[in-house]
């Protein structure tokens, strides 16, 4: 009962301000234009600074462990080029390949991830390792598959070639990809920033997740929603069960256990990033059908944590 409530309090306060940002719209305090400032404010400001500053603080040279990053990386990529692959052969309505691919991938590691890890250890320092290694592969595979998959005229006629090009200018020009490079670089420099600065950043990235989920709730649409209940469950199948039942055993092979393990598992297993959203509203992908993702595994995964986190103490992996 206690690891059920220990997952209810990490999920459900993020899944009630969904649900402000949703009544808050339905009142009228909310419109459109809110939702369409604050998703881009979130994509070119908040969420870069809030990864830059997780990032910074790390002290990369004191903890790094290869085969750990090399773990995360690796599980990561085979789980995207999977999903993509699976999803272009048996998805019908292919423009909803690109959001469908990055909803079910990409985890909530910096916004709950950390919030999760803390919780059981009282620090996440194997969470910002598990950073390193996945959240720069989530956003530069994400920006490959929303720029391929896009529903946008521009999209249309360019041959592969044009299309790799302008994915890699996508990566290149993408905001959270350069908050991550700059994090990294402050890391290595042992981040030598004044505290005027870092306080600064800190408080700008406090705004990042607060706002991304109200604005996510005011832009969802349930009706659009509920149309495409199929893709959102087998998005929420893949993201809070499956690719946790592949890659748990092999890292409990590997010999990670502890806090190492738990990183792993929201990496694995955490509810879609409301900054799925966020790219797939920016990138010309469907909204409706990462909304749908992101608020249907935040909702699930109270239970399915639970339920990992149980299974993972009584074989004694934490």
């Amino acid at each position: 009962m206690s690891n059920f409530l220990f997952s209810v309090n990490v999920t459900f306060p993020i899944f009630l301000v969904m649900v402000l940002g949703y009544v808050l719209r339905r009142i009228g305090m909310l419109n459109d234009n809110f939702v369409t400032v604050a998703n881009k404010f979130n994509f070119k400001v908040t969420l870069p600074v809030l990864l830059f500053r997780d990032l910074s603080n790390v002290d990369i040279q004191a903890v790094f462990d290869v085969k750990y990053v090399l773990f995360c990386a690796i599980a990561t990529s085979i789980c995207f080029w999977s999903v993509w692959g699976l999803a272009k052969i048996f998805m019908k309505d292919k423009t909803m390949i690109g959001a469908f691919t990055q909803a079910s991938f990409r985890s909530s590691a910096a916004v709950m991830g950390l919030a999760f890890i803390q919780n059981i250890y009282g620090a996440s320092t194997m969470g910002s390792l598990m950073i390193i290694g996945a959240v720069p592969l989530y956003n530069i595979y994400s920006v490959l598959v929303l720029t391929f998959e896009a529903n946008d005229p521009e999209n249309e006629g360019k041959r592969d070639t044009a299309r790799i090009r302008q994915a890699g200018i996508n990566i290149l020009k993408n905001p959270i990809i350069i908050g991550i490079v700059l994090g990294l670089i402050v890391a290595l420099l042992h981040n030598p920033l004044p505290t005027l600065v870092n306080k600064t950043v800190s408080t700008t990235a406090q705004m990042a997740t607060p706002l991304a989920l109200v604005a996510l709730g005011a832009g969802f649409e349930g009706r659009k929603a509920l149309a495409k209940i199929k893709p959102t469950l087998w998005a929420a199948f893949i993201k809070l069960i499956a690719q946790a039942a592949i890659f748990i055993p092999i890292a409990g092979l590997c010999g990670f256990t502890g806090e190492k393990m738990v990183a792993l598992l929201v990496m694995l297993a955490a509810p879609a990033t409301p900054s799925c959203y966020i790219m797939a509203k920016n990138m010309h992908n469907d909204g409706t059908l990462t909304a749908s993702i992101v608020v249907a595994t935040t909702l699930l995964a109270s239970l399915t944590l639970t339920g990992w986190i149980f299974i993972l103490k009584t074989v004694g992996w934490i």
